[in-house]
């Protein structure tokens, strides 16, 4: 039998468990996902290193970090990616022979959901909302996919600065910029990218004013429970396309189910498992099978 698990705070409604079994299941062996949810468990991020441990004594092969989780787990770990590394930021971390090895399957989670939601997006301008763990995850993904522009928003003013400069690095040819007037980026921007949990339902709400998504502006969601987020639906409702989070929920877990068991999932059989818990209806995702 083989046992993972996910570390995040408010995850009760998280499909990944589901996603792992079902695919273990398909290929013929016992795998049990469990939720370690802080909020339910009433812990801060400071047990962070004791979930570790108790999962390494349990004999986990891996687990997935989610928020608010996804930096503060850094210094717990042995090594990382290369990607992991560049991102500062792990949303996957494989146990095995007394190592924790640090992985992001976030960034191209990301982007093989954009890609196949919305794959003709025009990448020229885009904006980010939010610049944590899953923000450099999804700015490292866009700049990936070839973004000519990306202008980074944050509550945090120094921390949209601080990966705007960090991005600028990696990717020299690109304009990248922490973003100071919202409104005026929106005006110029062809696409945006939410990646904070706002939408979630411990946060609900839409980060920004549903006057400033307008058309041709693409709009792309990482939170997925629930999959029609206010941000989706206000973006839906106004005619942008959009990309919700179901993308990047579904391939970040194909590629956390190859780190964790080492063999290669289904990623059909993933996509259409997920339309099956999600309702089975929505055409972004059928798309993306």
């Amino acid at each position: 039998m083989k046992r993972a698990g996910l570390i995040g705070f408010g995850i009760q409604r998280s499909l990944t468990p589901a996603m792992h079994m079902r695919e273990g299941a398909a290929q013929g062996f016992d795998y049990q996902y469990e939720l370690i949810d802080l909020a339910e468990r009433n812990l801060s991020p400071d047990a962070l290193a004791d979930l570790l441990a108790e999962a390494e004594a349990r004999g986990f092969c891996g687990l997935n970090i989610t928020y608010p989780c996804k930096q503060k787990v850094l210094p717990l770990l042995h090594e990382m990616s290369v990607d992991a590394q560049k991102l500062g930021a792990v949303n996957t971390v494989v146990l095995r022979d007394g190592r924790r090895v640090g992985h992001n399957t976030d960034w191209w989670g990301f982007a093989e959901g954009l890609r196949r939601q919305l794959p003709e997006a025009d990448l020229s301008s885009v904006v980010q909302i939010g610049a944590g763990g899953a923000g450099a995850a999804t700015a490292f993904a866009i700049l990936q996919m070839g973004a000519a522009a990306l202008t980074v928003f944050d509550l945090d003013g120094a921390r949209a600065r601080e990966l705007a400069g960090i991005m600028g690095g990696l990717f020299p040819n690109a304009v990248v910029r922490g973003g100071i007037d919202l409104d005026a980026a929106m005006a110029k921007a062809t696409g945006l990218v939410h990646a904070t949990p706002m939408g979630m339902d411990k946060h609900p709400g839409l980060p920004l004013p549903a006057e400033l998504l307008n058309p041709p502006l693409w709009v792309a969601e990482i939170v997925y429970f629930p999959l029609d987020t206010a941000l989706v639906k206000a973006a839906r409702d106004r005619g942008c396309r959009v990309a919700n989070g179901g993308g990047m929920a579904v391939f970040q877990a194909v590629g956390a189910f190859s780190l964790f068991t080492g063999l290669e999932p289904d990623v059909d059989r993933m996509l259409n498992h997920f339309q099956q818990l999600t309702g089975g209806s929505d055409t972004a995702l059928a798309r993306m099978a």
